[in-house]
């Protein structure tokens, strides 16, 4: 807990944003107040500048504050000039070669799964999704992955404000059925997108945790059933472990 009131106001708004990095939930101005020693009335002047400038968002009717794209792009931003990229680069490249398919570093977005990262296969006929792209929550590996990590009440919230498009014929489009397809995900720690998101392609995902053990992003691979049926792709998994533990200690 920082015991300076007298700091600057660019430090004092490093240290708010701080406290919402350090927490998994939305906060009140009281719930910041609580962990940095700053005046109650100067924490909610500077929460509702954050606010005013884009970096936090609240509900209609609800007091705590939540951060926004922008913010949390920032973030992705540090972590893709700074050193750690290259060693996250690296430790997908050696996942590709052990796999010999296309592996991703995936992160949500409020709009869905950003492909923050990737190294290609080798292979001529490959599934083409480029850094930079966003998928579905709902049927693909890495989103399934992101909401079986939350909580079991935040997720059945989450799921029941998703659009549950059919992509596929094997799309779940049932709030019960997903639900009851994360709780299975959670529990066996991987997940599978068996031809949900496009026909002809399926793909598996682990999750990435930080320090405290929030999920950061999903390491993930994906490929033609012509050559990678499931089967083939459960092989992955060990590898994909392996991965994801040694993107999780270079980060934190």
């Amino acid at each position: 807990m920082t015991s300076d009131s007298r700091i600057p106001t660019n430090l004092r708004i490093l240290l708010i944003l701080e406290v919402f990095a350090n927490s998994d939930r939305a906060m009140s101005a009281q719930d910041v107040h609580s962990k940095i020693s700053l005046p109650y009335q100067t924490v909610h002047r500077l929460l509702a500048s954050l606010e005013t400038e884009g970096f936090l968002a609240r509900e209609a009717n609800d007091k705590r504050f939540r951060p926004t794209r922008r913010l949390r792009q920032i973030g992705s931003g540090l972590l893709h000039v700074s050193e750690f990229y290259v060693t996250r680069h690296q430790i997908l490249t050696e996942v590709a070669r052990q796999t010999a398919e296309t592996v991703n570093f995936v992160v949500p977005q409020e709009n869905g799964m950003h492909y923050l990262d990737r190294v290609e296969t080798d292979w001529a006929f490959r599934v083409q999704l480029p850094r930079g792209s966003n998928v579905p929550f709902h049927c693909t590996a890495s989103g399934k992955a992101f909401m079986a990590s939350l909580g079991k009440t935040p997720r059945a919230k989450f799921v029941g404000g998703l659009k549950l498009e059919p992509r596929t014929a094997n799309t779940l489009t049932n709030e019960d059925e997903l639900l009851t397809e994360l709780a299975a995900t959670k529990k066996r720690g991987y997940s599978i997108d068996n031809e949900e998101f496009m026909e002809g392609m399926v793909a598996i995902a682990v999750p990435i945790v930080d320090d405290k053990g929030r999920f950061v992003g999903s390491l993930a691979t994906h490929g033609p059933t012509s050559r990678l049926p499931i089967e083939k792709l459960l092989q992955f998994r060990p590898i994909l472990v392996e991965g994801a533990a040694t993107i999780s200690k270079a980060m934190f």
